[in-house]
């Protein structure tokens, strides 16, 4: 009888009173395609003459994303649609140094706009172009296609060649050495004249090349050792920098990952990454070449600081393995040259991702010049990256964590970083004014999860300039005077509004909910701060739970734990996780209190916060949580009989945690998508976290939960999409063999044939969270 009303409830009201007696939510309702919500603005941009704000919305029952179109000054707003594409500008324009011509790429071809008058197509082709801009005389524009480069000049109105790299031997070149070669044209006059004569054909047509300015550039030789893996043009076309790898690195062994049910009715095979530690990325190199005479030389990487020392060795010596010999291998994560082509910086990071460097190159000696090292014992944060020129074409500017959090500094030539931002809050995503005076950073200043615009000025302090407490992103208008925001809250994807840089109050310009979810009372989670035992101070955290509680009744408790581990899910935006949300309120209707935390390791809170789980992941977190069962016990009558907890990725990880290493504390979990066996898992995140399976093996151990399943006494659900290819559904199936062996008890496999990481159909959905709600319905109500 008791399946039988949970059957019935799922697709009805709940017996408790709902939030919206006139619209009350149902479990297939909230697990619906999002279509049900209204589009979120996926992108924005201003038009260049700051008239209009462009966005893209995408398309009720359709994957197509359209493009609309609205004046900030007010008036409807319109899809653009046929002839009017034409005339269109894109995003991410790129000024010349009057602000009177813009270039940007469009359907990838290049594209140059007179502010508030025509556009010139430069280029209509089957390549994407890309990255276009100025060049340093401002009369032409220079964009590349590959590892080419092109420019297009006002005069000539041409397109031509600048710069052609090629990684091959130079045609040209002596040959090596070769006895039996230099025997046949010793004993041959033919053959020596002949090959005299080609090699005068090849100089004259050089020679030709040269001095005949309609001819194309010539190619450069790199070599048929390496391989191009990236290349960045000067804007006064002298100078290219090339990223190289050596040519046949070790890839490592590929996963098979099979796929079931298929449009051909035949099993198929898919190939997928490799596993941690079994293709560590290789070490690159650096190239200086000089396009007036194709001069190529390396630049050479030892003057990076600290490139010998190895932060690993105590881990390698213990592990048995050799010491590292030489210079660490390094990658080139990004290159950012002055607009007047004077100056150019690098951005490197050790493969180990303990250290960041910053240097600039010393272009008439071709050697680089170290400017800033970040290094961190745990690792390298994976975002505030970010760094360039200011439009003095000499000071530096970028953002490090190296106080701790993420600041904005500045640095010129022979001076020490300025600090233009500091304190226990995050500065990203900057954008600088026209004359640089002024940075516009996304900011949290008031708490962790309250995100503003802030103006940053280089002289004076620093001011919020919004208050919509749910800033997504943000575009200053062309003429610098305004900004154009993407704005969420707790039920409201993000919209648009635009807003003047002096302050005052945004006007908002969207609001595509759906009048379906607009009609609907929605429950809004409560932001508390939950006290930590275990030295974290206090744990932010999204509490859901009636408005009034029942005196002498006590709660059964949910925990939610959020993915990706280095996420913030506690604060004003729409949350990424909006069907859990919902899923939430549905709880709470039915006698529940939830808790969602962003726990250690969690985005938002700073470099400690961020690099508490090194060597240790799965346990900071689950302190954290168990904190907050007394929280919810101590606080708002929770019920420490019954305690639930469940997440997916990171937080399916979490969920095994909870319940195989605190199994009096947890009652039953659900695990989705999972992480089981880290060893499995991929090399870009996970050997930041743990070293590498060989160098570090206790860490692997300490931190899968495959590890700690002999504990198991909680009610489990592991919940897997069959064809992920991000954490592989193997990870669920050896650990559910595990279990077998073990001859554990009340845990169940749902199998999902078409769904990767990332659920596509509303019915899995609905499948996934039917399990869960039947779980915590079975196991946590007496």
């Amino acid at each position: 009888m008791r399946h039988c009303l949970l059957a019935l409830a799922l697709s009805a009201a709940a017996a408790a009173p709902a939030f919206a007696a006139d619209v009350p939510l149902t479990l297939d309702q909230a697990m619906a395609h999002p279509d049900w919500i209204g589009p979120p603005v996926e992108s924005a941009w201003w038009s260049l003459d700051g008239q209009r704000a462009h966005y893209t919305l995408k398309r009720k029952d359709s994957p197509v994303r359209d493009t609309w179109t609205m004046p900030v000054a007010g008036g409807a707003a319109q899809r653009v649609e046929g002839a009017a594409q034409a005339d269109l500008d894109a995003a991410q324009p790129q000024f010349d140094r009057t602000r009177r011509r813009a270039v940007f790429i469009r359907n990838g071809d290049v594209f140059l706009r007179e502010i508030g008058g025509g556009l010139t197509q430069l280029t209509r082709s089957a390549e994407a172009e890309g990255e276009p801009r100025f060049t340093a005389d401002g009369r032409g524009v220079i964009w590349r296609v590959g590892n080419d480069w092109f420019r297009w000049h006002a005069d000539a109105r041409l397109v031509q060649t600048v710069a052609l790299p090629r990684a091959e031997k130079d045609p040209a070149a002596a040959p090596e050495a070769d006895p039996m070669r230099d025997h046949q044209l010793r004993l041959s006059a033919a053959l020596a004249r002949e090959k005299a004569q080609r090699e005068a054909l090849r100089e004259e047509a050089e020679a030709n090349r040269r001095t005949d300015p309609t001819r194309a550039a010539a190619q450069t030789w790199l070599g048929d050792k390496i391989e191009i893996a990236n290349t960045a043009l000067s804007p006064d076309g002298r100078w290219l920098l090339v990223v190289t790898d050596a040519k046949g690195a070790e890839a490592g062994r590929a996963g098979k990952m099979p796929k079931y049910v298929t449009e051909s009715g035949y099993e198929e095979v898919e190939d997928v990454r490799v596993r941690v530690g079994h293709n560590p990325p290789q070490g690159q190199q650096l190239k200086l070449v000089d396009l007036r005479d194709n001069r190529v030389r390396d630049l050479a990487l030892a003057a990076l600081p600290g490139i010998t020392a190895d932060p690993l060795a105590d881990l390698r010596k213990a592990a048995g393995l050799e010491p590292l010999k030489g210079e660490r291998p390094v990658r080139v994560a990004a290159i950012s040259w002055s607009d007047d082509g004077s100056r150019v910086a690098v951005m490197t990071r050790a493969v180990d991702n303990k250290d960041r460097w910053i240097s600039t190159v010393d272009l008439d000696a071709g050697t680089l010049q170290p400017a800033h090292r970040l290094t961190d014992p745990a690792w390298i944060n994976w975002n505030f990256n970010d760094f360039g020129w200011l439009p003095d074409n000499r000071t530096l500017w970028y953002l490090s964590e190296e106080s701790g959090w993420s600041h904005l500094y500045t640095l010129a030539p022979g001076g020490k970083p300025v600090a233009l931002t500091r304190g226990r809050w995050e500065a990203s995503s900057p954008q600088w004014s026209a004359d640089g005076a002024t940075a516009y950073v996304v900011c949290n200043r008031a708490r962790p999860g309250d995100y503003e615009v802030c103006a940053v000025p280089r002289q004076g302090e620093i001011r919020e300039v919004t208050a919509l407490d749910g800033v997504e992103d943000f575009t200053l208008s062309p003429d610098g005077s305004k900004l154009l925001l993407r704005w969420s809250a707790h039920h409201t994807p993000p919209q648009l509004a635009v807003q003047a840089v002096s302050g005052g109050e945004a006007t908002k310009l969207t609001d595509t909910r759906s009048e379906d979810f607009k009609s609907r009372t929605w429950l809004a989670p409560q932001m508390v701060r939950v006290p930590s035992k275990h030295g974290a101070g206090e744990v932010w955290a999204k509490l859901y739970r009636p408005a009034q509680l029942e005196a002498g009744r006590k709660y059964p408790v949910v925990m939610f734990v959020h993915g990706a581990g280095y996420l913030q899910n506690v604060s004003d935006r729409y949350p990424n996780y909006f069907r859990e949300q919902m899923f939430h309120q549905l709880l709470v209707e039915r006698g529940y209190v939830v808790l969602d935390m962003d726990f250690r390791a969690s985005e938002g809170y700073g470099r400690d916060w961020r690099t508490a789980i090194y060597r240790q992941m799965g346990h900071p977190e689950l302190e954290d949580y168990l904190d907050g069962i007394e929280y919810m016990v101590g606080q708002h009558q929770g019920d420490r009989d019954n305690v639930g907890i469940y997440g997916g990725s990171y937080g399916g990880f979490m969920s095994f945690m909870a319940l195989f290493r605190e199994p009096g504390a947890f009652k039953a979990g659900a695990a989705l998508r999972p992480v089981t066996d880290w060893t499995s898992y991929n090399h870009e995140y996970t050997s930041n976290i743990l070293n590498t399976p060989e160098l570090d093996p206790e860490a692997y151990r300490k931190s899968s939960p495959i590890e700690y399943a002999q504990n198991l006494r909680g009610h489990l659900l592991i919940s897997h999409g069959m064809i992920d290819d991000n954490v592989f559904y193997q990870d669920s199936v050896r650990l559910s063999q595990r279990l077998i062996e073990l001859k554990k008890d009340h845990w169940e496999l749902a199998s999902y044939p078409l769904e990767r990481h990332a659920y596509q159909h509303p019915e899995s959905w609905y499948d996934q969270y039917r399990r869960i709600l039947q779980l915590f319905e079975r196991a946590l109500k007496p």
